[in-house]
Formats: structure tokens, C-alpha cells, sequence
């Protein structure tokens, strides 16, 4: 630490935002300036560079400035404590297992069958089917649907609207009816523990089998997850992102904002997508690939420094034309 140690800390901002008392972290050079401004008492800085100082702030060398700012501010804000039970406002059918600790609140719908975990919690409107379990430490926000016979982790949290196992998109076309003939979607959706989920996003259930959220992904909000698809451990897929049926991404991929991924292909381990990106065939392991159809990232830029240049080059070329007709009509003027 530079500074004053003994300083004390009772809150945590942003550099622009942070008042005296509060703690702040400095992660990128473009906000360098805010470090000369910011009235934070404390900043968490990189071990490596050179941040300059300034009288009455202190620093506090981490190796992730952001990553320990996390942890710091879950120690400030650890979240709304609720009283368990059951609110008479709920409905729990008789055949469901709520633990004890666990807090349903008003208008919440525990179907058939369903269990919910050890200090889970459901906010009103929440809906789990028959069979459907919320395992413990789980948080289900107001309106989280969890249709029949699912599965949500541990420490999970599904946020406002999100919908889990609604029926995919499974149809066969009768051309003699004609008709789009629905394919029962019989299999279930299984998040594993430690899984954020978004505002209204929706993973499907799946055609037979299961539809897998892996350990630790993160899902922003408005994002959809086809029926089959299986996405890796500790994921990241931002938001508006689309993923078509049993498709299979793998550990630590990233899908930027309005990704879309078409079906039955494979996003290999730690793959990063490009935002407003579209995938059409399988990317490997640790690739960065952009644009539509994707490429990798670095053609992509070629690509796409190429076109910025394109009106300047078809200028170019209307000249040369017009040279080369004038040089045509010179030649007949002068032919004998």
C-alpha cells in the first residue's frame, strides 16, 4: 500500500462517483485522468506501472484491480437477507418439497412435485412446474418461469422474467396438408451450479435429452438458447445473443452482444465472438472470429480496413476508365 494505512473505508464507488471514505479501482489507462480527480480516499492500482500519486490518496497494489474491487464491493453489498417460509399468499402443492429455510414469497407457484433447496428464494410470480428443482442458495427474481421437470444449481441466480424450458422450436412440414407438424419437446433444460441468467432470456427445453448451461456461465439479459444446445463451464454470452439448436459451445467461450450461432456446429474452448457476429461453422479452440459470416478476427480486419477503402478505389478505377477511353478515341482520330 502507498499512503496512509490507517485510513477508513466505509463504502465503494466508481472513480468518477466515489465520495471520501469510499474505495475505487483504477484497471485501464483511459481513466487515468480520473485518478487525478477522483475525491476516493483509497484506489486500487495494478502491481505493474506507474500511477501517479497524489497527496491524500492512497493506493493499494493488487495484481486485478477489478477482480479484487469485486470482492471488495460483495463485502459492502451482500445482498437483501429475507425472513424463509412460505407466504399464505403462495401456492405450494402438497406433493412439493420446500426446505425450511427456503422463502416463497406472495403469488410464487410450487407445482407437483417440485423441490426447493436449503435457503432458496423465490420472489413473487415465480412458477415451477411439476417435478421442476431449485437446488440451494438459489435466487429465483419475480416472474422467473421454471417449467416441468427442470433443473436449477446451486447459487444460481435467474433474473426478472427469464424463462426456463419453454418448448423448442421443433416443427416437420407436411407439405400435403399442408402443415407444420409440432415435434413434442420431451426433454428438460439442466443449469448447473453457480449460473447467472438474465432478464427475460429463455433457454429452451430440449427435443429429447437435455439442454446444459455449464458451471459458473453467465448469461445476459434477452438472450436465447435453443433446445440440445450445450454451453461449457464459465461462459460469458452478452446480450441479445442467439444460439440454434444442439449447438455446442465449449469451456470459457464468449459470445458478444447479437451473436448469432447456427446449429449443429461446434465454438471450441475459450473462442471469443465478435459482437453482431454470425457463425455458420465450427470455430476452434482459443479462435477470435468476427463479422458475417464469421472469419477470424484478424482477416476480418483486413477485411474490413479494405472496405473502408473501397469508394477511394472505385473512384480510381472510373478514372482509369475515362483515360482509357480517351485513349481508345485518340487512337481511331489518328488511324490512316
Amino acid at each position: 500500500m502507498v499512503g496512509d494505512a490507517s485510513l477508513l473505508i466505509h463504502g465503494v464507488g466508481g472513480l468518477a462517483d466515489a465520495g471520501p471514505g469510499e474505495l475505487s479501482f483504477f484497471g485501464h489507462p483511459k481513466y487515468l485522468a480520473q485518478v487525478a480527480s477522483t475525491r476516493a480516499t483509497a484506489v486500487l492500482v495494478p502491481d505493474a506501472g506507474n500511477v501517479p500519486l497524489r497527496e491524500g490518496l492512497a493506493f493499494i497494489r493488487v495484481a486485478t484491480p477489478h477482480l479484487a474491487f469485486a470482492r471488495i464491493a460483495q463485502l459492502f453489498h451482500p445482498g437483501p437477507k429475507h425472513p424463509p417460509g412460505i407466504s399464505a399468499q403462495a401456492f405450494v402443492d402438497a406433493s412439493a418439497s420446500v426446505d425450511a429455510t427456503a422463502t416463497v414469497m406472495p403469488f410464487a407457484s410450487v407445482g407437483p412435485g417440485a423441490r426447493v433447496g436449503a435457503r432458496v428464494v423465490l420472489y413473487p410470480g415465480v412458477f415451477l412446474g411439476e417435478g421442476a428443482e431449485v437446488s440451494d442458495d438459489s435466487v429465483l427474481h419475480p416472474s422467473v418461469t421454471v417449467r416441468e421437470h427442470c433443473q436449477v444449481g446451486k447459487r444460481c441466480i435467474l433474473h426478472a422474467s427469464a424463462v426456463i424450458g419453454a418448448d423448442g422450436f421443433g416443427f416437420a412440414f407436411d407439405p400435403e396438408t399442408p402443415a407444420h407438424v409440432k415435434i413434442p419437446q420431451t426433454g428438460i433444460v439442466r443449469i448447473e451450479d453457480d449460473v447467472e441468467i438474465g432478464a427475460g432470456t429463455c433457454v429452451d427445453r430440449a427435443t429429447s435429452g437435455e439442454t446444459v448451461i455449464g458451471r459458473g456461465t453467465k448469461i445476459d439479459n434477452l438472450v436465447q438458447v435453443a433446445h440440445n444446445v450445450r454451453v461449457g463451464a464459465l461462459s460469458i454470452l452478452c446480450a441479445q445473443a442467439g444460439v440454434s439448436g444442439s449447438a455446442e459451445l465449449g469451456t470459457g467461450v464468449v459470445l458478444a452482444g447479437q451473436v448469432g450461432v447456427v446449429g449443429h456446429i461446434r465454438i471450441g474452448d475459450g473462442a471469443k465472438v465478435s459482437a453482431q457476429s454470425g457463425v455458420a461453422h465450427d470455430v476452434e479452440d482459443g479462435d477470435i472470429v468476427s463479422g458475417s459470416p464469421a472469419v477470424s478476427h484478424r482477416s476480418w480486419i483486413k477485411n474490413h480496413s479494405a472496405l473502408q477503402k473501397l469508394p477511394a478505389l472505385l473512384k480510381a478505377v472510373r478514372d482509369l476508365e475515362r483515360r482509357l477511353a480517351t485513349l481508345e478515341l485518340d487512337e481511331e482520330t489518328t488511324l490512316p
